[in-house]
C-alpha cells in the first residue's frame, strides 16, 4: 500500500523552506484527492473555537481519519494546502507548525494560504491532500 511517494529536495533552491519542493509518484499509483479536512467533530460542530493550533490539530486527525478510509496514511499524502482565514502572518505560521509537526519526517511540497473565511462557522484552518499509493 506504501512506498508510492517520492519527495524531491532542491540543492538550488533556499534551505528555508520546511518542505521538500516537489514529489513525485510512478505510473500506476492511485491517486486520492481528499477533500478539505476541516476542524468538524462527529456531530459537525467546529471545535476549538479561536484556536489556531486546536483547529489545525482536528484538520490532521480529520485528515489522518480520510485517509485511513481511501486505504493510505499520512506517508502516502504527496501535497499539502493549508488554509488559514487570517490576514496575520503569525496566525498562518502558527497552523503550520501543527501540520509540518504532524507530517514529521515526511515533508511534503505544501502551500501556506491565508483567506478570508472559510466554510463552516467558526472556522480558522482547513487542510487539502492529495495522497498516492500502490495497491497490492
Amino acid at each position: 500500500m506504501s512506498g508510492a511517494v517520492r519527495l524531491i529536495r532542491s540543492a538550488t533552491l533556499s534551505g528555508v523552506a520546511e518542505y521538500a519542493y516537489a514529489a513525485t509518484a510512478p505510473a500506476g499509483a492511485r491517486l486520492i484527492f481528499l477533500a478539505g479536512a476541516c476542524p468538524l467533530d462527529a456531530e459537525g460542530a467546529t471545535v476549538a473555537v479561536g484556536d489556531y493550533p486546536g483547529q489545525a490539530a482536528a484538520c490532521v486527525e480529520n485528515l489522518r481519519t480520510a485517509l485511513k478510509d481511501a486505504g493510505a496514511r499520512v506517508e502516502d499524502v504527496i501535497s499539502t494546502r493549508v488554509l488559514v482565514a487570517s490576514t496575520r502572518r503569525s496566525d498562518l505560521v502558527t497552523a503550520w507548525e501543527v501540520v509540518r509537526d504532524a507530517f514529521g519526517a515526511h515533508d511534503v511540497p505544501s502551500t501556506l494560504m491565508g483567506v478570508t473565511v472559510l466554510g463552516y462557522d467558526e472556522q480558522l484552518v482547513e487542510i487539502e491532500a492529495v495522497a498516492a499509493v500502490l495497491d497490492a
